[in-house]
């Protein structure tokens, strides 16, 4: 055979060999059906929309890109003795879409209470191990409530009534003629409806009745018809509230006056007008204290002044007057119950007042760390997202609540009566703080569709939120002790295991509409968080994350992104291809479970092994066709030498000796430090989402080393793959995500060599022994 062809031969086989492992070359009994590409990596083109001038191909707005415009003028009383709200409103309507608009869509979410409602009829389920004692009540001991919306009318400017149809949730007003773009409308809705107990009906607006003292505690939202979001995506977003979807608004500018008994306490989303009308000289002196107090709140209203406010219940009533500007919403909270506290907290050039409102029931609990909670918050989320740009956040208790509006949001979190708290009451009250204040960046201002994509608002919060808990536990050691993590419950990736080993008929992809899956806290929470927190830690590193995920906020602050708005950006402005991951993460219930197969031990040897025998025989090759090569032999196989332990692979062979000493300096040679040991360690991946290999080595010499394969070694062999370890020292020890970084649901095949688990009956002798 001339040496050409063998060396091409050699060439083929080194390629089959490094690419594939070893096979036989003989060919397959009969040809296997082609397939579709089923790779994880393969381009995320079937799952995205075709980028156009409204949305580009880097997760940024058009040039194109446009949204509506709704600002409303509200004048709305609240019935204490009756709970009720009674409103009117003007809505002007801006139609900035190229499109001729035949009629406009109206949210009338309260809707969902009203006695002919059919969202209690959606699910079908049997009977339930346990009930809360509230769910139970509504379910079955008491008439439905009748919270419905009452339009007494709809007109237009000039007091002409329009026509409109009532669907469940939503409201067709029929215009006379198309609103066409670049014009405006102005039409006058009246209403009035029955406010909710928010501790029994479990609305996301109402009001705590409190017995001993016979006030109510109002939370106040989803309480006007308002305007359904007009898109370039969707057209009209006018899905049907159900329940668990929440929304999906234009931004405005905003007017209310809001009307309520004298002796209430009242703060909204907006600025005061009317300070000095509603405040009394000695709130407005604390109040101008509050403003350069930063370091501490300043009580606005005490507990002893609402203790004697509680007694009497006005007949005469305060108006208070708001105005906001570029806001998706509104709500507000009011009450004589409520002790008022503030401090300011500088973000970026400017100072915003973090805000408290509370019963006394809340504390000490709340006077001492719900205003630093919404305080430390702002300054977590400004420094990964935007300044915020509002000039106050407020937090205010509601039993059994967590709810999120521009600039104000409902927390629980209550001490038992005698003002003791566990620690669970302790961090869950900083926690849902955390985390309903973050909503005002994710999605009161980063606009996300929230009834279709329920992950890109509480999973990008959740996930902020995380980050917020952990610098809260590091900026206050009263809290949290010296080198203690504040106990997070979700984020890490641990927790999440539990979610994604579970049952698959009971998982959804995060992909999902949130009135379609079983577990929508860890569906639109959870695993979003963690799998952003794992793309932060593990996958892309702080660095790169950190300043795509800023990018992605500033471009959409004040916009309506897309899940793939967010997907484009994070690669756009990080280079790095995750198409994988979103794939794998987002689209799929798959899990991560990654293990060790299989160790062979090798040494080098001067000798062609059986395999390579066989493929010269099959080939017609002779040894002396063959260039000088260097063999590995496997221990314990019939190419085994054990002369060759522990030899210096230069010592075995002369081919690498002569190379060594015909390419190398003196100086160079001298520097080697030849291998001894050389493994191939094989990994498999029993789960279906890849991930980055963290493995950590350990040698007989006591030395450790870690080393992070990227996720792309998956990317041609979905199953297996296997790497060369060679070292001075023999390996003992390899340990998969030693760390836990990456929610590997089974960590039994982490190691090698295998740990051997304990039998069931071993575990319980174990447990006897320790009782």
């Amino acid at each position: 055979m001339n040496a050409m062809k063998a060396t091409y031969l050699f060439a083929a086989f080194f390629f089959a060999f490094a690419t594939t492992g070893w096979a036989q070359e003989e060919a397959p009994a009969e040809k296997q059906p082609g397939h579709t590409n089923q790779s994880k990596f393969r381009q995320m083109y079937q799952e995205f929309a075709t980028p156009n001038t409204y949305r580009s191909a880097s997760g940024a707005p058009g040039p194109d890109y446009y949204q509506q415009q709704a600002d409303y003028r509200m004048d709305i009383t609240l019935d204490d003795r009756n709970a009720r709200i009674y409103g009117e409103e003007t809505i002007t309507y801006y139609n900035n879409s190229p499109d001729d608009l035949e009629f406009l869509w109206v949210q009338l979410d309260q809707n969902v209470r009203a006695k002919d409602s059919k969202s209690p009829l959606r699910d079908g389920s049997g009977v339930a191990p346990a009930y809360r004692a509230e769910s139970f009540a509504g379910d079955y001991l008491t008439e439905p409530f009748d919270g419905g919306f009452n339009i007494e009318y709809v007109r237009d400017a000039q007091g002409k009534p329009l026509s409109y149809t009532i669907n469940q949730t939503m409201m067709r007003v029929n215009i006379p003629q198309p609103l066409k773009s670049g014009e405006s409308v102005s039409f006058d809705i009246k209403w009035w409806y029955n406010i909710p107990d928010h501790t029994v009906n479990r609305a996301r607006s109402g009001y705590e009745y409190f017995e001993k003292d016979g006030n109510r505690a109002y939370v106040i939202a989803q309480f006007f018809p308002r305007m359904a979001v007009y898109s370039d995506v969707e057209g009209w977003q006018n899905h049907q509230f159900w329940g668990s979807g929440e929304f999906a608004l234009p931004f405005g500018n905003y007017e209310v006056n809001i009307t309520v008994p004298a002796d209430h306490v009242l703060d909204a989303t907006g600025e005061l007008q009317n300070r000095k009308e509603v405040f009394s000289r000695e709130m407005m002196q604390r109040y101008e204290q509050a403003k350069k107090s930063y370091d501490k709140p300043v009580l606005i209203v005490t507990q002893e002044e609402v203790e004697a406010a509680e007694k009497g219940f006005s007949e005469k009533t305060k108006t208070w007057k708001f105005k906001a500007q570029n806001v998706r919403d509104y709500a507000f909270a009011t009450s004589r119950k409520f002790i008022w506290d503030m401090m300011a907290v500088r973000i970026g050039s400017k100072d915003v007042m973090a805000v408290s409102l509370y019963p006394k029931e809340g504390n000490p609990l709340w006077e001492d760390l719900s205003t630093q909670a919404v305080a430390s918050t702002l300054k977590t989320y400004s420094k990964h997202t935007f300044d915020y740009p509002y000039h106050k956040a407020i937090s205010v208790h509601a039993k059994n609540q967590g709810m999120e509006y521009p600039m104000i949001c409902w927390n629980y979190g209550r001490p038992n009566e005698d003002g003791t708290y566990s620690d669970r009451v302790k961090y869950g009250m900083i926690s849902v703080i955390i985390h309903e204040v973050g909503h005002n960046f994710f999605p009161m201002i980063v606009n996300s569709d929230e009834r279709q994509w329920g992950w890109m608002d509480e999973g990008l919060d959740t996930f902020m939120q995380y980050l917020a808990e952990q610098e809260f536990g590091k900026a206050f050691p009263a809290v949290i002790a010296p080198n203690e993590k504040y106990p997070s419950r979700r984020g890490d990736p641990s927790k999440i295991v539990p979610y994604m080993a579970g049952d698959q008929s009971y998982l959804a992809p995060i992909m999902s509409n949130p009135e379609n899956v079983y577990q929508l806290g860890p569906n639109a929470y959870g695993k979003p968080a963690t799998a952003l927190n794992i793309l932060r830690e593990t996958v892309m590193g702080p660095e790169l994350f950190d300043h795509a995920f800023k990018t992605y906020a500033q471009r959409w602050m004040f916009k309506h992104p897309t899940p793939e708005d967010f997907f484009r950006t994070m690669e756009d402005a990080s280079a790095v291809d995750l198409d994988w991951f979103w794939r794998s993460w987002f689209y799929t219930t798959d899990y991560v479970d990654i293990g060790v197969k299989g160790v062979k031990k090798y040494y080098v040897s001067n000798k062609p092994t059986r395999q390579m025998k066989e493929y010269m025989q099959a080939n017609g090759i002779t040894e002396a066709d063959l260039p000088p090569l260097v063999y590995l032999a496997e221990e314990d196989s019939e190419d085994y030498d054990p002369e060759m332990k522990g030899k210096a692979p230069s010592e075995v062979s002369p081919s690498l000796k002569e190379f060594m000493m015909d390419n190398m300096t003196a100086e160079e040679r001298a520097a080697v430090k030849e291998p001894k040991f050389f493994y191939e360690v094989t990994f498999d991946k029993p789960g279906g989402i890849p991930m980055p290999l963290i493995v950590e080595y350990s040698y007989a010499d006591g030395t450790k080393e870690l080393v992070t394969y990227p996720p792309e070694i998956w990317r041609k062999n979905d199953k297996e793959v296997s790497r060369v370890i060679s070292s001075q020292s023999e390996l003992v020890g390899i340990v998969v995500d030693p760390k836990l970084e990456t929610a590997d649901i089974d960590t039994t095949n982490n190691a090698w060599p295998r740990e051997e688990a304990p039998s069931e009956f071993q575990q319980f002798k174990e447990n006897i022994k320790g009782k």
